[in-house]
């Protein structure tokens, strides 16, 4: 059963399951029981595929990006507060250079819907808004729905799911994250509710231990762009309005499976850009030395955010509703209106092509 108000699954695919020949049953390997069956694993596994991470640069681009950013960090003098515990200022370069070494590492197969035959990339979008609405229910870290997205993804990647089981393996996501990182983390019961009895406390507590022996435990090791986004924000201070509004921003790339080939740290830079945009400020070189990232090189990046956001009915998703509250500035009202007007005044978009 799916949640309804969720809408995963138009109700009439929900009435009957799709009828399976004895031999395609037989040549599928029953992860769990009948009664709490998470995923069908095919014989023949999905292939092991590197993260293509975008964009892909040309060595001379490449070049140039790297002298550009080279030059700034050699002349940017950082002020490090030594009295902010918080930043860890001793430690802070060789944390950040070892969150760098493990983002490839987490990253899905941008690709691996070409490997599902139930499940579209509509419905992951559906499914990610959902968890949206749990996770600000709950009022849980943000980080908890990174890394429950990240599960999602890297799960997909490895397992071919049936499309009855998807909101199974988002709330199970959710359970996990919710586990590693929340203090006082919701029970197994709470999530059995959030599924409206959608799913059984069994179903859950099996999905857990399918979905950690598939990723190898390996869930701590995944760093946000909210990670990143706090590095980043010393750049201005930490304005309280950039702020807000590029966490928004970022959020709106996890309903969007193009920015799966994205780091986590250009992600969490894209909105931080793309905020500076909005609110008339410049990406100085105090953003390129904290970022990593110089102009040029976020511009395509930002131009596929603000596609995401002029897309008709864009502002029905949950996201929106929620930024839209004054606890968040109403910061959707306002992005969105910005990328529509954008739209009209240029009536194109440049730099959305993702190959070089």
């Amino acid at each position: 059963m799916v949640v309804e108000h969720a809408k995963l699954i138009e109700p009439s695919v929900l009435d009957s399951e799709p009828e399976q020949s004895s031999k395609e049953v037989e040549d599928l390997v029953r992860v769990l029981d009948d009664e709490s069956e998470l995923v069908h694993i095919q014989q023949q596994t999905l292939e092991p595929h590197a993260p293509r991470v975008w964009p892909e640069l040309g060595t001379t681009r490449r070049q140039r990006y790297q002298t550009e950013i080279e030059k700034i960090r050699e002349t940017f003098v950082d002020e490090v507060d030594p009295e902010d515990t918080t930043m860890v200022s001793e430690y802070a370069d060789e944390i950040f250079e070892y969150m760098q070494e493990l983002e490839e590492d987490c990253m899905p197969n941008p690709d691996y819907m070409d490997g599902q035959s139930e499940i579209s990339w509509s419905m992951r979008q559906t499914l990610v808004d959902w968890l949206l609405q749990v996770h600000l229910r709950y009022h849980m870290l943000p980080e908890t729905l990174w890394i429950a997205v990240n599960i999602v993804d890297r799960f997909l990647t490895k397992r071919v799911v049936s499309l009855l089981k998807l909101q199974l393996v988002g709330v199970t996501a959710m359970f996990v994250a919710a586990k590693y990182e929340e203090i006082m983390a919701p029970s197994v019961d709470e999530f059995v509710y959030m599924t409206e009895k959608g799913y059984t406390k069994e179903e859950i507590l099996k999905g857990e231990r399918i979905v950690l022996q598939t990723l190898e435990f390996k869930i701590s090791q995944y760093c946000s762009p909210y990670s990143w986004m706090r590095k980043i924000s010393k750049a201005d201070d930490y304005d309280l309005q950039t702020r807000t509004l590029s966490k928004f921003l970022t959020e709106v790339t996890l309903l969007d499976h193009r920015f799966l080939r994205v780091k986590p740290s250009m992600v969490a830079a894209i909105g931080m850009y793309t905020a500076r945009k909005m609110l008339n400020g410049d990406w100085n070189e105090k953003f390129v030395y904290y970022s990593g990232f110089t102009e040029e090189h976020l511009r395509p990046g930002h131009a596929m955010l603000i596609q995401k956001l002029a897309e008709l009915d864009f502002n029905k998703m949950y996201v929106c509703k929620k930024y839209a509250n004054r606890k968040f500035l109403k910061a959707s009202i306002y992005a969105i209106d910005w990328a529509r007007t954008y739209f009209e005044e240029e009536g194109r978009m440049d730099g959305m092509v993702l190959q070089e």
